[in-house]
């Protein structure tokens, strides 16, 4: 995990990303010095959580990605299935560039996942 972490924050504009489970938890973090892993993994929780009670009032439809924006960065939370991909940014970045990295990240999460689940089961 820590190695696909490594290689989308060498995208520019990314200051970090780190993968949290539903509870906040970290699971796998690279982030940039200046951010506390369990304060991101608790924001990350926080609002993916709000906003997928949020989303089940509205519809069925399943929460991929949320995007917050603020003057001092953006944080991208995207579900990868065994927890929240939070990736943060600087304030001005190439937002489909972002967006096309962390669908990258995101297969190779669920494909690592299949392959230590089905590791495990031998």
């Amino acid at each position: 995990m820590y190695e696909i972490l490594e290689e989308l924050n060498k995208t520019a504009g990314v200051t970090g990303s780190m993968i949290v489970g539903q509870d906040g938890i970290a699971i796998a973090a690279d982030l940039d010095t200046q951010l506390q892993d369990e304060a991101v993994g608790a924001v990350a929780a926080s609002i993916v959580n709000t906003v997928q009670k949020s989303m089940s009032r509205l519809s069925d439809d399943a929460l991929k990605q949320i995007m917050v924006e603020a003057s001092g960065g953006k944080l991208f939370l995207t579900d990868v299935g065994i927890g929240i991909l939070a990736v943060t940014t600087e304030p001005q970045v190439n937002v489909g560039l972002i967006r096309l990295e962390i669908k990258n990240a995101t297969e190779k999460v669920k494909l690592a996942q299949k392959s230590t689940s089905g590791a495990q089961k031998l």
